[in-house]
């Protein structure tokens, strides 16, 4: 009865307990054995060996060699390794076994996760890249895009800025919007995410913890992107984590502590050069005898702490995958702190004989940023006399009447984000019939966070105290309903897939304020309440919501003749809620086609392992724009230009006017790829690569313009430029070679580069500005601007062309009127690379491996807006500290102004160590501990270890968000957190 009941409650689980007739022994055998590779004869480490038919499994050491205990003699070994062909043994009286496994060309053929489903590599049309675990930069990592930085061709990954947490710039084969950004769509376990930030400075996709994830696969062109028709124009990056494997049980920590300081520091004048400088340039020197780094004094030795716990495994039917991380980083400035923790749990169970498939993937995330006021207190410490002292005779920071001491500004402002994540999905796949699968996606996303801005009262300087809270809410969830049939007969092999897609997403977020707290020793920030000035001029309450739908049909069909001749087919049709009722659907094709050219019987005696040409040609949608403008828009309110007096003693009525015209006609920018290339393989697989051409034109571009008809109710309306075109083409080429020796010795040298040529054709204006100017003097000043013939990201401007006889500044006069205008601006270069290169090194001996990993652009120009403001003759004449760029120029004036201009204009140009990697795996058999402990590795990691450039700022890979009425800029740099350098010590300890 009691067997009954227990077996009864396992089968409504449906957990597979594994029990079988004959499985349950007494007495075990242990079988014990080596594992090599075929041709070398070198041990496989990794090489997973399970008894068949049960769940007992182990996992080969370093040196290949394994231990299991098997139930009797009849019991048969299954061993399996990546591009390996699997292998069973039968035990019989055997006690000691050793195995060679061979090659597979069919496994080496690696599995890429495209568009709902996979596809094997050699099967692929479209330019695709895939990236597992074990090629992801090394490091203090905090966002996936970290983890691509350099690995794929065509896809720039900008650290714009040091802080930890912040947003990663990332681009797929250049930027197609003015209005819509680059940002291409990221897809984590086959939910679609909508790049919403989740409240603060953070990047959003801070939330998942980067040793999750199993593989990140890029789609770049349109025929591999066009599955996801609205959303695919700036490419795709679909996001995998780690799941369980049957067989086998894992129980893994790791740790990491990381120490970091600042990469390079500006060469502000130091106190005792800044007592000669002042002099010099017949400034009047105020020497208070100190000898301040203001640099030195605001950023610290910086670490970071890094723990995660794994659990992984299965049995039978179940399989799950569970994790726990904590991430505690110190950023190197002072008062900047981000605390993540995460916790993800993927499970998968089968039913009805293998027929029926359940995956449910969750993860949690909370996050808390702490900030300090980061430009101002840069702006100082680049600025504040070093002679002043930076703390008073207690110890305290001094306080100066006439400067900022920026360790004041670390006391008295907070900026405190607090977010809370949760994002899951669950999948069930049903096989219909043997051809014929059925599957569910569902997924939520939902967000929340809350941001204090605190300012303390103060006495000394005098402050009155503030707090602001913005309240963020994001939501968005996913259904999606798909089948997919394949069937395979003689030569042929079909694939269809066709489905649904519906998609919600609201945005919210509400913001109160009060003012003027008494001194004390609560915070603002604990009790509200104590603020004594709440009015509608200054505290009034502010608040947004915003719903966007996104409606769905695709479909997909793949076709193979022979294995050698491969189509596909593409069609998305997509509908939004954000354009006009007069298009709400969008359609978007592609097709592609490849011949694996190295199948053909005349290549088979050439050294060829594999050579596949593809071509493909598409279209793409970017819907990234905001809610609602294809609706009017009115406001009410009391003005000059929307009141007017109804008599002489009257106060005036609010008007009521449009801000905006409702637009029904308002639909997707298109982006229409081409794209044409070769995958190639030699010497056995050893050098492999592909070259890929492509050529991307995004048309019907969307802008705010300003009417032709002057007589407009309003000034500006949204619209698509028809005419209008953006351009980018290039070449990229991967390569890569790898060998492994008989004596062990396994080493792999390769790298990618991009040539990529950006144009914008067909403006309707001669410029549309971007990129405005900070600083004193520079006030609606702007640095980019769109300009037809000329790429995304140009920097224009007048031409400095040196010095008059007075010392002042000069400029060229372009149309010759004698006079220096706006209408002098030249197009000086654009902030877009035109080339983008990566190489990388390995090499490993028995337990010892080494990685280097390096990246870099060229052709690219930046704006050094820090400079502009703070970097010229005239500041150090007043006493504010300097670089010696201020004085490069003998016969500059000091009452010479510093206009934007060339002059601040520089290579951005570089070469970057992005991180070196040593590691040692211990042989934990030889120690006698693999029962316990099967694999043990220490590692040190360098990270941002040197970069060569000549840009002179705090690093050339910048891009400070300075866009004006929403079109983005490129290039600029406005006091940049600086960068950090790091040495990583690692451990890896699995059970």
């Amino acid at each position: 009865m009691g067997t009954a009941v227990i077996s009864l409650f396992f089968t409504l689980l449906c957990v597979d307990i594994g029990y079988a007739k004959g499985n349950i022994s007494t007495v075990d055998i242990t079988v014990k054995g080596k594992v090599a590779d075929a041709e070398t004869g070198d041990g496989l480490p990794g090489v997973s060996v399970t008894v068949k038919g049960t769940a007992k499994g182990a996992i080969t050491d370093v040196n290949g060699e394994f231990s299991i205990a098997v139930p009797d003699n009849k019991s048969i070994l299954v061993f399996s390794y990546v591009g390996y062909t699997a292998q069973e043994v039968a035990v019989g009286g055997q006690t000691q076994l050793s195995i060679r496994l061979s090659s597979d060309s069919k496994t080496l053929s690696e599995v890429v996760v495209v568009g709902y489903g996979t596809a094997k590599k050699t099967d692929i049309t479209g330019a695709v890249k895939s990236v597992k675990s074990e090629e992801f930069n090394k490091g203090i990592i905090n966002s996936p895009e970290q983890l691509l930085q350099g690995k794929v061709a065509g896809v720039n990954v900008t650290s714009a800025s040091g802080e930890p947490g912040s947003a990663q710039g990332i681009t797929i084969r250049g930027p197609g919007g003015v209005r819509t950004g680059s940002t291409p769509l990221f897809v984590v376990d086959g939910l679609a995410l909508d790049n919403s930030g989740t409240g603060g400075a953070m990047n959003p996709l801070t939330f998942l913890n980067p040793q999750d994830i199993e593989s990140i696969d890029v789609l770049k062109d349109a025929s591999a992107t066009a599955i996801y028709g609205a959303r695919g124009a700036n490419g795709v990056v679909l996001i995998t984590t780690k799941k369980g494997k049957a067989g086998s049980s894992s129980l893994n920590y790791s740790a990491s502590v990381g120490i970091s300081e600042i990469a390079r520091a500006l060469p502000v004048y130091t106190a005792d050069e800044y007592r000669k400088a002042v002099p010099s340039v017949g400034g009047v020197l105020e020497d208070l005898k100190g000898n301040t780094d203001w640099q030195k004094e605001i950023t610290r030795t910086a670490y970071t702490q890094n723990h995660n716990l794994t659990l992984g495994g299965g049995a039978g039917k179940l399989t799950y995958y569970a994790s726990f991380g904590a991430q505690k980083q110190e950023g190197i400035l002072k008062n900047n702190d981000l605390n993540r923790y995460t916790g993800r749990i993927n499970v998968s169970q089968k039913f009805w004989e293998d027929r029926l498939n359940v995956d449910v993937n969750l993860n949690a995330t909370f996050t808390n940023n702490s900030r300090p006021p980061i430009g101002s207190m840069l702006g100082n410490a680049i600025s504040v006399n070093p002679t002043y002292p930076a703390l008073d005779a207690n110890g305290n920071p001094a306080v100066y009447p006439n400067l900022v001491n920026p360790l004041v500004s670390l006391k008295l402002e907070k900026d405190i984000t607090k977010t809370n994540r949760l994002i899951g999905n669950i999948s069930p796949s049903l096989k219909i019939t043997k051809d014929l699968t059925y599957r569910l996606n569902y997924g939520i996303d939902n967000s929340n966070s809350v941001r204090d801005l605190e300012s303390l009262p103060n006495a000394v300087p005098l402050q009155d105290g503030r707090l602001e809270t913005i309240y963020t809410n994001n939501s968005n969830s996913l259904i999606e309903n798909y089948l997919t049939f394949s069937h395979d007969w003689n030569s042929h092999s079909f694939t269809a897939l066709a489905g649904h897609s519906y998609q919600k997403i609201f945005l919210q977020g509400r913001s109160s304020s009060i003012n003027k707290f008494p001194i004390s020793d609560i915070e603002p920030i604990y009790n509200p309440g104590l603020g004594q000035e709440l009015t509608l001029a200054n505290n009034k309450p502010s608040g947004y919501a915003l719903k966007n739908e996104l409606q769905s049909f695709f479909s997909r069909i793949n076709y193979q003749f022979k294995d050698k001749y491969l189509l596909t087919a593409t069609v998305r049709a997509d509908g939004s809620s954000k354009f006009g009722a007069n298009n709400k659907y969008g359609i978007f094709p592609s097709f592609a086609a490849g011949w694996r050219i190295s199948e053909e019987k005349f290549m088979k005696s050439l050294p060829i392992s594999n050579l596949k040409l593809r071509a493909g040609w598409g279209q793409t949608g970017n819907q990234e724009i905001p809610s609602k403008i294809t609706q009017a828009l009115f406001t009410s309110s009391v003005s000059a230009s929307t009141s007017y007096p109804l008599n002489s003693t009257s106060v005036f009525p609010a008007g009521t006017t449009y801000t905006r015209l409702a637009n029904p006609d308002i639909q997707w920018e298109v982006s229409s790829q081409s794209n044409i290339g070769l995958d190639f393989g030699f010497l056995n697989g050893a050098l492999s690569g592909s070259i890929d051409y492509f050529n991307k034109v995004s048309n019907d571009i969307l802008l705010e313009v300003i009417p032709s008809d002057p007589v407009q109710p309003a000034g500006t309306f949204w619209t698509n430029v028809h005419d209008m075109k953006i351009i980018n083409k290039g070449l990229e080429i991967e390569v890569a070679y790898r060998q492994k020796t008989k004596s062990g010795l396994n080493y792999g040298v390769g790298g990618n580069v991009t040539f990529i040529n950006n144009v914008v054709k067909n403006s309707p204006y001669s410029v549309i500005p971007s990129g405005s100017a900070s600083g004193s003097g520079l006030t609606s000043a702007t640095i980019n601007g769109y300009i037809s013939g000329e790429p995304i990201g140009t920097f224009f401007l007048k031409e400095f062309t040196g010095f008059d006889d007075k010392g002042l500044s000069t400029y060229r006069d372009v149309d010759g009127d004698g006079l220096v205008t706006d209408k002098d601006r030249i197009a000086a270069g654009s902030a877009l690379p035109t080339m983008q290169y990566n190489f990388f090194g390995n090499i490993g001996y028995k337990g010892f491996d080494l990685i280097a990993n390096f990246n870099g652009v060229r052709g690219n120009k930046i704006y050094d807006n820090t400079a502009n403001s703070n970097f010229y003759k005239l500041r150090l004449s007043k006493g504010i500290n300097t670089t010696p760029e201020a004085v490069q120029f003998a016969n500059e004036s000091t009452n010479n102004a510093a206009p934007v201009s060339t002059r601040f204009l520089k290579d951005g140009a570089f070469l970057r160590l992005n991180n070196l990697a040593l590691g040692y795996n211990f042989n934990t058999r030889a120690l006698g501990i693999d029962k316990y402990i099967p694999t043990l590795r220490l590692s040190v990691t360098g990270q941002n270890l040197f970069v060569i450039t000549k840009y002179n700022g705090y690093d050339p890979e910048v891009n400070t968000d300075r866009t004006i009425n929403g079109i983005s800029s490129y290039g600029i740099d406005y006091l940049s957190y600086p960068k950090a350098k790091s040495i990583i010590f690692g451990l890896n300890v699995s059970f």
